[in-house]
């Protein structure tokens, strides 16, 4: 015997909630959150990877102010159709934007970014004098 508990359930609390869990940038077609980043280290810099995918270089603003490195975009999309008994119009914006405090070591003025396939990759390299050197255990015979 199965026992099926039996529940009201409201559409428009239905349509809302999925709304509000899918984000509403998947209602629009488009999610606009907070991008993932990466960050790397290798003896001689750090590498920061951005994950932004659908976008254009010139979408992005880089900054850096105090030892604060700040990745922002805003993007705007309006389309416009207009047939024979119809006008459709959708907008869209949204932004974002990240701060990385960097450490002393990164030399600040060989920072480099480039845009591909949907990731945005800046390298920071290090500073000559805090390079990480390679270790080695000498042993003792």
């Amino acid at each position: 015997m199965t026992l099926v508990k039996w529940q009201h359930r409201n559409p428009l609390t239905d349509m809302v909630s999925n709304i509000f869990d899918n984000d509403l940038g998947d209602f629009f077609g488009k999610r606009f959150s907070d991008p993932a980043a990466n960050i790397m280290e290798s003896n001689d810099a750090f590498h920061l990877e951005i994950a932004a995918p659908g976008m254009e270089k010139n979408d992005f603003k880089i900054n850096l102010e105090n030892n604060i490195l700040t990745i922002s975009s805003a993007v705007e999309d309006e389309k416009r159709e207009e047939g024979k008994n119809y006008t459709r119009k959708e907008f869209y914006y949204g932004s974002f934007s990240r701060s990385f405090t960097l450490p002393k070591t990164v030399d600040l003025d060989q920072i480099k970014a480039d845009y591909e396939n949907g990731i945005l990759k800046i390298n920071l390299p290090k500073k000559d004098e805090a390079r990480i050197e390679q270790k080695k255990e000498i042993k003792i015979s």
